[in-house]
């Protein structure tokens, strides 16, 4: 049987994850045992923060609302109660787009919000 020899493999797979960790500080970027591990608990925050983004996002839309709120005197959790009364379906980020890039717009949101109360 003849011998196998694992150079050129292992020459391909060094060169991936040392490409994925240029950039890194240290020996993160240049030693494979090194960079293997960043690359792997990078990958790690990746995943976890694909998901925390979603959460942050969400409370920033929330703050905005809640500002634009205090601004036509009615609270973030009465205005949320009307609309769902009223049936008006706008999601948060629209919302907070609409309380900080046109207020006038979400005055009358608030109003109608103010209706289904």
């Amino acid at each position: 049987m003849a011998r196998v020899k694992r150079g050129l493999m292992r020459h391909k797979r060094h060169k991936k994850v040392i490409a994925k960790a240029s950039g890194y500080w240290g020996r993160k970027k240049n030693v494979f045992s090194r960079a293997h591990e960043q690359v792997m608990k990078s990958g790690q925050y990746a995943f976890r923060d694909r998901r925390a983004k979603k959460r942050d996002f969400r409370r920033l839309w929330i703050a905005r609302i809640s500002a634009g709120c205090s601004e036509n005197s009615i609270k973030y959790s009465e205005l949320i109660h009307g609309l769902t009364t009223q049936g008006i379906e706008v999601n948060r980020k629209m919302l907070s787009e609409l309380a900080i890039h046109d207020p006038a717009t979400f005055a009358k949101v608030v109003e109608s919000a103010r209706a289904g109360l």
